[in-house]
């Protein structure tokens, strides 16, 4: 069992590329959502 399985994601594949890819994807996308959206509001760019 490696360290990743024993935290907050407690399922068989959690250490997975696959879903360390998708996790980091999601998390990363919003980050990148959250600076565009405060941009826009802050600068009024279209």
């Amino acid at each position: 069992m490696s360290d990743l399985d024993r935290g907050i994601m407690k399922f068989k594949g959690a250490d997975s590329p696959v879903a360390i890819a998708l996790s980091a994807t999601f998390i990363l996308g919003g980050i990148v959502a959250l600076i565009v959206w405060a941009l826009q509001s802050a600068y009024s760019l279209s």
